[in-house]
């Protein structure tokens, strides 16, 4: 994550390099990179001239490391942005060109490979000459914890505040998709004054998710044990099903209770200690201590089974005539009771 944000910098400074490799599973990342470069390095004038924006399925490799030894026709750069870039590196021969052009980078073009999804050979030789000559950056998919992580500091660099509670509301609503979440955080950046604190009122108002009726307040409710609180939301998901998909809430409360097991195994159940071994914010440490007194490890047991038969039922396994709202129905009975 710091790394992709020093790359930009680099970038916006004017720090270019020949070749920038930029792979791996969590494409926010490359596409924030590759952005960067499209939207920075050429004048709007030079890119019609000297800007290329190509598709791995579209084009050959050899004709492209052949573009790249021509010189720009008005900028200072060339620049060649090949987005999936995974479908041109099939075979050895296909390294081998990049190879024998990373041996001799053209010093007037600059090639952006998109490689997503997935990462290629890192044993090739033309991949550590990318490392040496160029920038290699690889990616990881972000967990929920390092999304909340995400959440708070992209929130700051935009210089506004969030909460505790409105950052879990975002990613249980929006999940761990970083494009989404950072497109809604966009959305509110135009709505807000810098140094606004976004709040759960902000984003039921803004985005759209109730502060009331929510994967966070069922959790809560449940932790709580409040029945009619957990059942007055699953009333509300069962009548709005596609803003609260099943499989979505289910996760949530998957994660919740293997945290909640993992918080009885402590020895030492200080906030601060909590809070890290949970990689949670110690704003929620009093919620597992609470949620601890009412579930036992021996009944977590038993409620992560019930989690994984309601998973296996919402794939329509042994199911019977049982919808999704019956599925959750029963679940949180099985859950508090």
């Amino acid at each position: 994550m710091k790394e992709a944000y020093q790359i930009i910098k680099e970038i916006k400074n004017g720090e270019l390099k020949p070749v920038y490799f930029l792979t791996g599973e969590e494409v926010f990342f490359i596409d924030l990179i590759s952005d960067a470069i499209e939207n920075n390095v050429l004048s709007e004038e030079a890119k019609g001239f000297d800007q290329m924006v190509v598709y791995g399925r579209d084009v050959d490799l050899q004709d492209l490391f052949f573009q790249a030894r021509r010189f720009p026709m008005i900028g200072e750069k060339l620049v060649i942005i090949i987005k999936e870039a995974q479908h041109l590196f099939k075979k050895a021969s296909d390294y081998q060109l990049l190879e024998e052009y990373m041996e001799n980078p053209s010093p007037q073009t600059l090639m952006v490979f998109n490689y997503k999804h997935k990462k290629p050979d890192a044993r090739k030789k033309a991949i550590k000459l990318v490392k040496k000559e160029g920038v290699y950056f690889e990616t990881k998919r972000m967990y929920e914890r390092e999304v909340m992580k995400w959440i708070a500091e992209t929130v700051r660099e935009m210089k506004y505040s969030i909460d505790a509670k409105s950052t879990q509301m975002l990613m249980d609503f929006l999940g761990t998709d970083l494009s989404k979440i950072y497109n809604e955080l966009q959305k509110l950046q135009i709505l807000l004054p810098e140094g606004t604190s976004i709040t759960p009122e902000i984003i039921e108002e803004n985005i759209g998710i109730s502060k009331d009726y929510n994967t966070f307040e069922l959790k809560s409710a449940i932790a709580k044990g409040n029945y009619p609180k957990a059942q007055q939301i699953i009333n509300y998901f069962n009548a709005n099903p596609k803003e609260h998909p099943l499989p979505v809430s289910l996760a949530v409360l998957y994660n919740f209770f293997r945290d909640l097991f993992l918080y009885h195994s402590l020895v030492d159940k200080s906030k601060h200690s909590v809070a890290k071994a949970l990689h949670i914010n110690p704003f929620f440490v009093s919620e597992y201590e609470g949620a601890a007194t009412r579930y036992p490890m021996k009944k977590i047991t038993r409620i992560m089974a019930y989690l994984e038969e309601a998973d296996l039922k919402s794939k329509g396994v042994e199911s019977g005539s049982m919808g999704h709202k019956d599925i959750m129905n029963e679940l949180v009975f099985k859950i508090m009771h």
